[in-house]
């Protein structure tokens, strides 16, 4: 550690305080820009000082973030917004679970892609559209990606004959029938929070 001292503190300067933390220089230099971890002061040379206080706060940061939260949500908290720890939790734990159905549901496809890969060469359209509709429905897409997929699905489309459009739309009726009416209704809302903000 360094014996530094800062009004009679110890200090320590960010490399010694991240390999103490078991963080990266890196992550405390980024956590000085978002404003969640400023040093408390610099050395005559520019280094970063940080003293106990800012090492029980990183101490915070990081429980924080081992919960899940992302660093905004961390900010909220280390600034006082949030009151209830066991609110917030609670919704990344549903954020997860809806993180879950997602990924179980891309399982679900890649598995009957796989399977149809034993009878053909290569996967339908519609099985690539289906695929692609659930893998990106984990995330807001930017204004371009969503111009881009809705291009890609109607050149596919075009692609496709009459008889493989009746074939996927069956599909997809067949897939929605199968869900319960909870499933449909978090796909609904998976589905509208994929839109861009300015859609």
């Amino acid at each position: 550690m360094n014996a530094e001292t800062l009004s009679g503190q110890r200090t320590w300067r960010s490399g010694e305080l991240a390999e103490a933390a078991g963080v990266s220089v890196r992550t405390l230099h980024h956590y000085d820009q978002l404003g969640l971890l400023r040093p408390s002061s610099r050395s005559a040379a520019g280094h970063r000082l940080y003293v106990a206080s800012d090492v029980r706060r990183l101490h915070r940061i990081l429980a924080l973030r081992g919960f899940g939260l992302p660093l905004a949500e961390v900010a909220r908290v280390l600034d006082g917004e949030v009151t209830d720890l066991r609110e917030l939790i609670q919704q990344q734990l549903s954020q997860v679970d809806e993180q879950i159905a997602v990924a179980t549901r891309l399982r679900h496809r890649l598995r009957g892609v796989l399977g149809g890969l034993d009878s053909t060469r290569e996967p339908s359209p519609h099985s690539l559209l289906a695929l692609m509709e659930v893998m990106n429905m984990n995330r807001q897409l930017s204004a371009e990606e969503f111009d881009h997929l809705a291009q890609q699905r109607r050149r596919w489309a075009d692609s496709m004959t009459p008889e493989e459009l009746a074939e996927a739309s069956a599909a997809r009726n067949r897939a929605t029938a199968e869900l319960s009416e909870a499933e449909r209704e978090q796909l609904r809302a998976s589905r509208a929070q994929l839109w861009p903000e300015n859609r």
